[in-house]
């Protein structure tokens, strides 16, 4: 775990040698301050030399003056260091969160995601930037001031520092027991953000159902858990932070008591007695550090032990190790003895065999649960198969390149999202680098200038959290101007126009269907006037493939289709 914290610091490692440098160097000059009063008292004092004195004075100023500027750097550097190592983690992370598939989301929760992104990587900072020096420095000052001391007195040195081991094992024991606690604390910060994150994007369905109350007493309960999660932590804290108080007050007691006792007796001299006082202080001011240390370590440690979790969650669908480019559809897509569960267990589909030729548009229909969704999905690569082969033009999609294969795909869902910003924004997201005239002519094919027009700011209207502000019409129409942008070989469609009225869903698909012109497209629909034109129509149930033919061909067979339809116009 230390190997790899550290293999952040190589990008930075100019910046962490001079803010390291700098740390050290102001840490050597503060030592020098005790030793100099020494000589002053001792030396320059009784030959009463004021120019020797202010020579002296003089030497402390540029003392001062140069440790200024170390500390300037050691504070701005390397902060800068512990924010860049910050930064890298976190693109780190969130790049591996972007290839995870869909499979890893149905089992998250987008506050937990939301915490590791930020909360859990906040205290890495301090740690990266003040980790490697406080520790050094620690060490290094403890040390050259206990030889400084015991030059003036072995004794009165060893009575100060006799302390120093109860310290030391004081520090190992707090350090496991707050590191175990701040992992605890971030899990219960991670169910508390989530548990935010669901009460405000389900404000409406809350407000809906007069459930208020429900949703205070749970965020209650949340909020009471992070609570008694952060209050265990200071306790610790507070325990540590006293014991080392008492210990660090009692060594300067002695220092003071027992120095007094051998400067009366003549064993030492006023100015090393005033000397030793001085350097029992810089010998307990990194004692002190150790309570920050001690507070803030285990935060970074625990934050960066989950970011490893997290980072050493494997990702289960990359591509292959010499990815063919998909440039176009040539010919058909095949589905080959196709076999799918969940994760969880759950059968989806089971020696599934289908043959989609180019251009065709196909319809699946079929009860709610049956896999036809999965089965659009699986072409795409959202979720990997388990047996048989999928490939398109003879191609496995396994062999192709993930990005080229998404490329030739649109996609227009049952729940559409947008993302906050405006309609201009979210159409463009289809096609990154459109023109302005590709997207008007988007927005004309999907006959969503009439919307546009009737809103103030026009195409730039912002939308909204989700397209809060767009009725669910409009969110489907501006989902299909943004797949109409981009223009792929392959079109999904589901249920891409069941939230739009009667009149505009005719609209839609008669420009549906121009542009399924040349195409391959596959429909998922439940409203079953809506694919009389498809090509061919697949009936799935829990078996798999219970009939296929045209519309026309289906109703003459009197079959599963003949009773879905027969169902649903019944009247």
């Amino acid at each position: 775990m230390f190997k790899r914290f550290f293999s952040y610091y190589k990008p930075y490692k100019k910046l962490f040698i001079l803010d390291f440098t700098c740390a050290t160097l102001a840490a050597i000059l503060e030592l020098s301050f005790p030793v100099i009063v020494n000589f002053v008292i001792d030396t320059v004092m009784p030959s009463q030399d004021l120019k020797r004195v202010l020579l002296v004075s003089l030497g402390l100023l540029g003392f001062y003056l140069i440790n200024t500027v170390f500390q300037y750097i050691v504070v701005y550097f390397g902060h800068k260091l512990g924010v860049n190592i910050e930064t890298d983690m976190r693109n780190e992370l969130f790049n591996h969160l972007q290839q995870q598939p869909f499979e890893y989301y149905d089992n998250q929760k987008t506050g937990k995601l939301m915490t590791r992104l930020t909360t859990d990587l906040f205290e890495i900072s301090e740690l990266a930037h003040h980790g490697p020096e406080d520790v050094f420095i620690t060490i290094m000052t403890l040390t050259c001031s206990f030889i400084l001391m015991y030059r003036i007195h072995p004794t009165l040195a060893i009575i100060t520092g006799i302390l120093v081991p109860f310290i030391t094992a004081a520090l190992v024991f707090f350090n496991k027991k707050m590191t175990r606690v701040n992992t605890e604390i971030y899990e219960n910060l991670g169910e508390f953000n989530a548990g935010i994150e669901a009460s405000v994007s389900g404000i409406r369905v809350t407000q809906a159902f007069s459930n208020e109350d429900f949703e205070k007493n749970k965020f209650a309960r949340l909020n009471n858990l992070y609570r008694t999660s952060k209050l265990a932590f200071y306790k610790t804290m507070a325990i540590s932070s006293t014991y080392n108080y008492l210990l660090i007050r009692l060594m300067n007691l002695f220092a003071l008591l027992f120095g007094a006792y051998f400067t009366i007796n003549g064993e030492i001299t006023a100015g090393n007695f005033v000397g030793f006082i001085l350097l029992s202080n810089v010998f307990t001011r990194p004692i002190e550090k150790i309570n920050i240390m001690v507070e803030s370590y285990p935060k970074g440690f625990a934050g960066f032990k989950r970011f490893i979790e997290e980072i050493d969650k494997p990702i289960t669908i990359k591509d292959s190790d010499n990815p063919i480019e998909l440039t176009g559809i040539n010919d058909a897509i095949d589905y080959k003895n196709v076999s799918f569960s969940y994760s969880d267990g759950t059968s989806v589909l089971d020696n599934l065999d289908m043959t989609i030729k180019k251009g065709e548009i196909i319809a699946f229909v079929g009860p709610s649960g049956a896999g036809k969704t999965t089965l659009c999905h699986l072409l795409p690569r959202f979720y990997d198969i388990d047996e048989g082969s999928i490939t398109i033009d003879n191609q496995d999609i396994r062999n192709l390149s993930l990005k080229s294969l998404r490329t030739q795909i649109g996609i227009v869902q049952q729940d559409v999202f947008l993302f906050p910003g405006t309609i201009k924004e979210n159409i463009a997201y289809g096609k990154l680098n459109a023109t302005d005239e590709e997207i008007d002519q988007a927005v004309r094919l999907a006959h969503l200038e009439k919307v546009i027009d009737g809103m103030a700011d026009g195409i730039h209207t912002v939308i909204g959290e989700r397209g809060v502000k767009l009725s669910g019409g409009q969110k489907q129409r501006l989902a299909i101007a943004r797949m109409f942008l981009k223009n792929p070989s392959i079109l999904i469609l589901d249920e891409a126009t069941s939230a739009l009225d009667t009149e505009t869903e005719a609209i839609i698909q008669e420009s549906l269907s121009s542009l399924s012109e040349g195409r391959t497209t596959l429909m998922i629909a439940h409203r079953l006037a809506t694919i009389k034109h498809a090509t061919r129509i697949i009936v799935i149930d829990e078996s798999g493939i219970a009939e296929q033919g045209t519309h026309d061909d289906l109703m003459a067979k009197q079959g599963a289709y003949f009773a879905l339809y027969n169902a649903q116009f019944r009247n």
